[in-house]
């Protein structure tokens, strides 16, 4: 259900669990209590209106816990490409480093136990932003902190009840965008200009509001600067005087504001969209008037041109689902660089010519590929040369070309020159320098890493990134997995990826474990997943297939699953399982399905839409009922969430029909159900009410849920935990 970085993934000594076969105390037996509540929900939010200073925390140069094998991902290289800030969970959680690109001597920037999501090195090279997700759950907050690990704070999301999302910063520095996302708040008439000390952070003010209690136990005591700073603890001016709200918005919905991390000048309100699925500025222009926006929801994002100075939309375009990333502005502004699929089936590369008032003179396509989308794009610091990576049947090609070559027009490229990659996968592409690049890699034999590309001529590994030995234990080479292909009953092409679990005789027949990713917008791709090679070395077969509805694919291809095309995604299961019988080495008597978010609820759904084909299942993060989902989840995501699966008032009945809670009493199969316990994206509650009406029925269920995480699990030993109960649990309903 969420926009997805790359693996992530980390290993290392598993702990102590109960002998397979038995879940013993990891399991969480269901509770009662109303589906989809959410703590807090009532609750508006409000982001603060400058940066709230936290303690230093610069770390030790390694972690507390230092894991034999890490992953290293999502850079972002200061101007001169000398240094690097990423996120590495080398520590056992993903946090905050730094250091030089071709030195060892990486620096812990942020030590802290939240999960950090994204990063950005402003381009004067002060400051570090980067989001976290405090608790591990879904509600994130954007900070900043110097290259030495000095001066954190929080930029926005202090409020527990909110949610910021990092956006671009301005070509000089000066500030960074943030996407500040609140409930809708309950005020009252005249509550604009009443006092902080009148209202808490429920009020939803758009100034003025402070980090909720419990942020003062995890970060210390925390000071709101700006022209009008007060103390975060009594609320009141240093002058003793109460501080007072600037504005209030009761619709709640997203906004974009730009906040400048030395407190010098107030937060500026870039937009804001009520009842918006998504929003992100995703580009300024150097000149500061113009603002490249990201909006919309799942199957109908679109890139949006503003100007700063009056919120006034000059030109917009439809753009592919998949990285937020969609562009940037030439250093002129008189051209736009998008990467979009408009009246196309694979995204591309266009080029829009814009006057001096932002409006568009002519778009024309300047890279494309048959039956490839451009899946990343990413423009050097001088706006010169841009750097293409596309999406060849699941793995990735690089190919540099020139924006402004000479004796061309401004809007022409250059020929495309390939740069060869040593990973299957690449997950990010960042400028890193005159000539450099950093790149973000995933294999399938290999942990995620990043290396950097000079000049177009070498591709050399960071040294702070994980060895490829260092993958799995001594004696266990990762499997390569093969691609697979077939047909869907009513005509359509499928293809996946089959991991043959080592030891076996090619014809001898395999458990096979069927394995759905989420999105659906996602794809299967040839990376590196622990979670296949722990069910791999328990003798198990995985075939990780894409149906209906993922990317990589086309536009017809995603689009296939909308509305009441759902029920056939739901045969491409099927048709997956058959397919791995008759042209694989599967088993059909032990066959099993699993999936994760969309995956999980596609898990459900095969259970009792195909009773008798699957021996057990594994759903992680799923849906089981529709409207219990839209009822549960953030306002933003049951926005974008309408679009694929159908609205929650006006296709309530076919939301009803697609939901796996309407036929939970042709559930015959076992099922272990997991969770993380702050997951708002898909709440908790999906699992619960689907293994609670399974064990009313007779039938076997567990539910699995695991402390401080959301919709993604980023703790290292929760990662271990759910690979082994889920293994532990398929093997001992595979293997008899």
């Amino acid at each position: 259900m969420t926009e997805h970085w790359g693996m992530r993934a980390v290993d290392g000594p598993a702990p102590v669990l109960p002998a397979p076969g038995t879940l013993g105390p990891a399991l969480v037996p269901v509770q009662d209590g109303r589906t989809g509540d959410r703590p807090g929900a009532a609750d508006a939010a409000a982001p603060a209106p400058a940066p709230v200073v936290l303690p230093e925390s610069g770390g030790p140069r390694d972690a507390v816990t230092r894991l034999g094998a890490h992953g290293c991902w999502y850079p972002s290289a200061n101007a001169d490409g000398t240094e690097a800030a990423f996120i590495c969970d080398r520590g056992g959680v993903p946090q905050l480093w730094g250091g030089p690109v071709a030195g060892d001597e990486v620096r812990l920037l942020d030590s802290s136990p939240d999960p950090v999501k994204e990063v950005s090195w402003s381009p004067d090279g002060r400051w570090i932003a980067y989001t976290t997700a405090p608790g591990g759950g879904e509600h994130t907050r954007v900070l900043c902190v110097r290259p030495d690990g000095t001066g954190r704070r929080i930029l926005a999301g202090a409020d527990p009840a909110s949610s910021a999302h990092l956006g671009c910063w301005a070509h000089d520095g000066s500030a960074v965008s943030v996407t500040v996302a609140a409930p809708a708040a309950a005020v009252q008439p005249g509550l604009v200009g009443r006092t902080l000390l009148d209202h808490g952070p429920a009020d939803g003010l758009l100034a003025g509001a402070r980090p909720g209690a419990d942020w003062a136990d995890r970060d210390g005591h925390a000071t709101l600067l700006g022209p009008a700073a007060y103390d975060a603890a009594s609320r009141a001016a240093p002058n003793g005087t109460p501080a007072t709200a600037a504005a209030a918005r009761p619709d709640g919905g997203l906004s974009v504001y730009l906040i400048d991390p030395d407190a010098l000048a107030s937060p500026v309100l870039l937009t804001t969209e009520t009842h918006a699925a998504s929003l992100r500025a995703c580009d300024l222009s150097h000149d500061g008037r113009f603002a490249l926006l990201r909006r919309g929801p799942r199957g109908r994002r679109e890139a949006v041109v503003r100007r700063t100075a009056d919120s006034a939309t000059t030109f917009a375009l439809p753009v592919a689902d998949g990285d937020p990333w969609i562009g940037r502005f030439s250093p002129d502004g008189r051209t736009l660089w998008l990467r979009s699929n408009a009246d196309r089936e694979y995204a591309a590369l266009f080029a829009v010519a814009l006057d001096a008032d932002g409006r568009p003179e002519g778009t024309s396509v300047k890279a494309e590929r048959d039956g490839s989308d451009l899946e990343l794009l990413a423009l050097a610091h001088d706006g010169r040369t841009a750097a293409l990576a596309w999406n060849v049947q699941g793995a990735c090609e690089l190919e540099l070309v020139e924006t402004f070559p000479t004796g061309h027009a401004p809007d022409e490229v250059g020929p495309a020159r390939p740069l060869p990659l040593p990973h299957e996968v690449v997950t990010r592409v960042t400028a890193a320098g005159a000539g450099r690049l950093l790149l973000a890699l995933s294999g399938s034999q290999r942990r995620p890493g990043v290396w950097r590309a000079h000049e177009g001529v070498s591709v050399l590994r960071t040294p702070w990134s994980a060895a490829d030995e260092d993958t799995v234990p001594p004696g266990r080479p990762p499997v390569r997995p093969v691609p697979m292909r077939l047909t869907a009953r009513d005509g359509l092409p499928l293809s996946g990826w089959y991991y043959r679990a080592p030891g076996r005789a090619p014809d001898e027949p395999a458990p096979c474990v069927i394995h759905l990713h989420g999105g659906p917008e996602e794809q299967e791709r040839p990376v590196f997943n622990p979670l296949y090679h722990e069910l791999i070395g328990r003798g198990l077969d995985v075939f990780a297939p894409d149906v209906r509805g993922s990317l990589g694919h086309g536009r017809s291809f995603v689009d296939a699953d909308l509305g009441a095309g759902r029920f056939a995604a739901f045969d491409d299961v099927a048709d997956c399982a058959a397919h791995a019988v008759t042209a694989g080495p599967a088993d059909p008597t032990r066959l099993a399905v699993m999936g994760r978010s969309y995956g999980g609820y596609l898990t459900f759904a095969s259970l009792v839409w195909h009773p008798d084909l699957f021996r057990t299942g594994v759903a992680v993060c799923g849906m089981s009922d529709y409207l219990t989902f839209f009822a549960g989840t953030e306002p933003w995501i049951a926005e974008s969430a309408a679009h694929k699966y159908g609205h929650p008032e006006r296709d309530r009945e076919l939301l009803r029909d697609l939901s796996p809670m309407s036929r939970i009493e042709a559930l015959r199969v076992p099922l272990l159900a997991v969770h993380g316990e702050h997951d708002t994206n898909v709440p908790p509650g999906e699992s619960r009410q689907f293994v609670r009406a399974a064990r009313e029925r007779g039938v076997h269920a567990e539910l699995l849920t695991l402390r401080d995480e959301g919709h993604d699990f980023l703790r290292a030993d929760n990662r271990r935990l759910f690979r082994r109960a889920a293994a532990d649990w398929m093997e001992r309903h595979l293997r008899v």
